[in-house]
């Protein structure tokens, strides 16, 4: 009966709580403040960026690479915002960029658009275009509220209080809450490990700002092949994992590229 009565109490949140995302036209659940999460991260990212080794300097033309590839990736997503989506749904974002000395083959995105990548994804994406996918694809999760989606399910579950600036010391759910879904510590391997439908989806648009930023889509079939390749099948079953399989990932890749091919100028 308990859980019945529960379950009843939160129908009336979960709608009033259910939002249409200006990126994936997608209806998903957002108890968070995007503010409140993008300010948590801005703390997150200060914290991670002074206990790690960041690349910088004119001479370091990897850092600069990074930097150039977040920049038109920046561009070409407010672009598209201004064309297809709500502009409002970037207010706050304030691009930051950086490479950092690991060797982990990895790249990651916080709200409010601050990005990482990892010297040890350099050498399976080879080159600027394969970059820009990673890049875009981890862009994208941020844009679509991915992470905002699964705190929100999580929360949900343990039955957490939502209200007010809940990052406080003595809520110590949401704080595990946003570190095991946003802190640098729990994003393990290339990708965040989200949901399959999040996964694509953020394949299929961050294909599209990799084409609108001047780089070629088409290297994303490369880049996961590489990747798998370099994995040498060290992966669980797709049932097992919430990630595609690197095969399946490649084949629904290869579907999305005519659309956003549409998108592709090359940059002269």
């Amino acid at each position: 009966m308990k859980k019945s009565i529960l379950l009843f109490a939160a129908i009336p949140v979960l709608f009033s709580s259910c939002s249409t995302n200006a990126v994936t036209g997608r209806q998903q659940l957002s108890l968070f403040p995007e503010s409140t999460l993008q300010e948590e991260a801005v703390s997150q990212y200060k914290q991670f960026l002074t206990e790690n080794k960041v690349v910088t300097g004119a001479n370091s033309k990897d850092a600069e690479m990074v930097k150039r590839v977040g920049n038109r990736l920046a561009s070409a997503i407010t672009q598209y915002y201004k064309t297809q989506a709500n502009p409002v749904d970037l207010s706050g974002y304030k691009w930051e960029f950086n490479l950092v000395n690991n060797g982990q083959v990895n790249a990651w995105c916080m709200p409010g658009g601050k990005v990482v990548v990892y010297t040890g994804l350099l050498p399976v994406a080879q080159n600027e275009a394969a970059l820009a996918v990673v890049m875009g694809h981890e862009i994208t999760h941020a844009l679509a509220k991915h992470g905002n989606e699964r705190m929100s399910q999580a929360a949900m579950a343990q039955g957490l209080q939502v209200a007010g600036n809940i990052f406080t010391t003595g809520n110590t759910k949401a704080n595990a809450l946003f570190n095991n879904i946003f802190a640098p510590g729990a994003q393990v391997g290339v990708l965040l490990p989200n949901s399959r439908k999040q996964e694509l989806e953020a394949d299929r648009f961050g294909l599209i700002f990799t084409a609108m930023a001047g780089y070629n889509p088409n290297e994303a079939v490369a880049f996961w092949q590489r990747m798998a390749a370099a994995s040498n099948g060290q992966k669980p079953p797709e049932l097992l994992s919430t990630h595609p399989s690197d095969e399946s990932r490649i084949n629904q890749i290869k579907k999305y590229l005519p659309d956003a091919l549409k998108y592709y100028k090359p940059v002269r």
